[in-house]
């Protein structure tokens, strides 16, 4: 099991990479030129830098995933194609993709696009509490022990 992470604007990086190294499990971190960092990481955390076009990191994980690998992100479309590839993938709010849920995730997605396409404003996401970093760290817990 590898652990690849969206990783331009995951605010779980350090919990991740804190997580995974107590188990020794290896951490992908996939991130675009643009967020380039001279950043020494721990020897279990790789980085991947794709360029800066649109959809370039999501094309790049969708190449690595594997089965049974671990993917966080927030891209509803890029966890949509990665359940097809039989890995689990948790959003940085803590809660796990599944294919039950895509369905109402892409609507209400596609939904806001129309409202913003037309001029309309849309609310953006609630900011990370300390009640969701610790929902992550438990859920990822869950999810890596097994």
């Amino acid at each position: 099991m590898k652990i690849y992470v969206d990783a331009d604007a995951c605010p779980v990086k350090d919990i991740i990479i804190e997580e995974a190294g107590k188990r020794n499990l290896e951490v992908v971190l996939v991130r675009s030129y643009s967020h380039f960092s001279n950043q020494i990481e721990a020897n279990h955390v790789k980085t991947v830098y794709v360029d800066s076009e649109n959809e370039a990191a999501d094309y790049k994980m969708m190449q690595l995933v594997g089965h049974g690998d671990v993917v966080v992100t927030q891209d509803y479309g890029l966890a949509s194609l990665l359940l097809a590839k039989q890995c689990t993938v948790l959003h940085h709010k803590g809660f796990i993709y599944t294919p039950e849920k895509m369905d109402t995730l892409l609507n209400s997605r596609y939904a806001s696009a129309m409202v913003r396409k037309s001029g309309g404003r849309t609310k953006g996401p609630k900011a990370m509490t300390k009640h969701d970093r610790e929902k992550f760290r438990q859920q990822f817990q869950k999810v890596i022990s097994n």
